[in-house]
């Protein structure tokens, strides 16, 4: 290994025991560039010579002390980068130079207030649904037309970045007034970008549609009833799907300034259903049981019917966790997928009839989602979901599901051993639909470091197939993806 410490952002978060500043969520201020080849003693077996691509996990990583109360979502965000190529590995990490990043480094302290903070707190106006938060852009990440994009989950401005280098070029220009929300969704088939947004004023979300030469196309409004609270979407080969559920800010309080969200048992949840370039006229809503989804897997079309996989939330406002301060134990179990224990479920939109049908795949707690990305939006065979330690937002193993047989096999990523969103990783020239890899950044607290690894989608029991130890230990992160390198210099999609 060759590792060079690039630089050290100065920090004025002090010693403290927020649970979320600990630990595996303990923020680093350093960034590094470091090699890797077989032989090194960094690299634990063989770094696959069958894998040509790109590994990016955005994370929440504060620099500043909190305004007020802190919640794990505030965080600035750092991405971190391992590309593979040719048996060799280059890892990269930087934090997102956002305008709220900029300002606060020049300030030299914090200046807007987090989502469990009285938004009137903020110094200075911010971004987003609630209109007063700085936009980290630490939620999710994608690669698009050649670069990285990140994104904040309450709605941003997206940040471009090298996907090999991580060199920043700022805010995307297209983005809309409204900002794009977390989850915008890649079409590697045709190298387009679909996306949403929403916010408080009417008609309270909007829907994109990016090109593979990184120009918006299309932008539509979709109306709802009023503030709503979305967080992912899907899509087929023809349509695109959006959310409506009935967990969203009351709108007592919004009347007062406050966001507090609030579950609604007696609404359903909605869907939008819409061609990819449809228009609001061309929207079919669709009701189904009340819950709230966090992340969707894929979807695709069968015959008249749209089918669609995702977490169904059988507890959206979970009890406050036990032996915690006032407010705390709440925080804590909306972060706890223990409490509002999610399981992996299966929607049927009926394009003729209009009705909707539901099916429970797996009565486990699960979330945190992925599969190969090559056959989204058609119908595939194999979900990869992540396990969780209870009442904690970390990340303890991953299961695998056959959605033709429904077996299904797990990995326990160890003793305090604690992972990352795990993105499908094809072989070069696959033969199948799991012919590939699952690649996460491992935090270690036995060790005290970090790893990549790199386990056989096809026999993920046995575990790793490679180890690669990091120049420091990593805080725990939220979202990932993998592109590959052909993808990246060939943008255009494959269709």
């Amino acid at each position: 290994m060759t590792a060079t410490l690039v630089n050290t952002v100065r920090s004025t978060l002090g010693p403290n025991d927020h649970p979320y500043r600990n630990g595996a969520w303990t923020p680093i201020y350093t960034e590094y560039d470091a090699d890797f080849k077989n032989g090194d003693p960094q690299v634990i077996g063989d770094i696959p010579t069958d894998i040509a691509g790109v590994y990016v996990r955005n994370s929440e990583n504060p620099v500043h002390e909190a305004i007020g109360k802190y919640h794990p979502f505030d965080g600035d965000g750092m991405l971190h980068m391992m590309h593979f190529a040719d048996g060799k590995a280059q890892y990269r990490n930087r934090f997102v130079r956002t305008e709220g990043f900029l300002a606060e480094a020049e300030a030299g302290g914090p200046l807007w207030a987090g989502i469990a903070e009285n938004p009137a707190k903020s110094l200075r106006p911010g971004w987003g649904a609630q209109g007063a938060l700085k936009d980290s852009s630490s939620t999710d990440v994608v690669i698009h037309a050649g670069k990285v994009m990140s994104t904040f989950y309450q709605c941003g401005e997206g940040y471009r970045l090298d996907p090999y280098t991580l060199e920043q070029y700022g805010p995307e220009a297209w983005v809309p007034d409204e900002g794009i929300s977390a989850h915008p969704k890649v079409d590697e088939a045709t190298g387009e970008m679909l996306f949403f947004n929403y916010s408080k004023k009417a008609p309270f979300m909007h829907y994109g549609v990016v090109g593979p030469d990184n120009i918006l196309k299309h932008y539509v409004p979709i109306e709802l009833p009023g503030p709503r609270l979305p967080h992912d979407m899907g899509f087929t080969e023809n349509y695109s799907i959006l959310g409506d559920f009935p967990l969203f800010w009351d709108p007592e309080g919004l009347k007062h300034g406050f966001h507090t969200s609030r579950f609604f048992r007696d609404i359903p949840s909605r869907f939008a259903v819409l061609p990819r370039y449809g228009n609001p006229e061309d929207i079919k809503w669709f009701e189904a049981d009340p819950t709230y989804v966090l992340h969707w897997m894929n979807a695709y079309e069968d015959g008249d019917e749209i089918v669609f996989d995702g977490y169904f939330q059988d507890e959206p406002y979970p009890k406050p966790l036990e032996g915690l301060p006032p407010g705390a134990g709440l925080m804590m179990a909306f972060l706890d997928e223990h409490s509002f224990k999610p399981k992996l479920h299966r929607w049927r939109f009926n394009l003729k009839d209009g009705s909707t049908k539901e099916e429970r795949l797996d009565d486990r707690i699960l979330e945190f989602g992925s599969f190969n990305q090559q056959i989204a939006g058609k119908r595939g065979r194999y979900l990869y979901s992540t396990t969780t330690k209870p009442g904690w937002f970390l990340f303890t193993g991953v299961v695998k599901h056959d959605l033709e047989t429904g077996q299904s096999w797990s990995l326990d990523f160890g003793k305090n051993r604690f992972g990352s969103e795990a993105p499908f990783v094809p072989r070069l020239n696959a033969k199948s639909e799991d012919d590939g890899y699952l690649v996460s950044f491992i935090i270690d607290m036995e060790e005290n470091r970090s790893e990549c690894v790199l386990v056989d989608a096809r026999h993920i029991e046995a575990g790793p197939v490679c180890r690669i130890i990091l120049p420091h230990r990593i805080s725990s992160g939220t979202h990932a993806c993998w592109a590959n390198d052909s993808d990246i210099a060939h943008p255009g999609g494959r269709a």
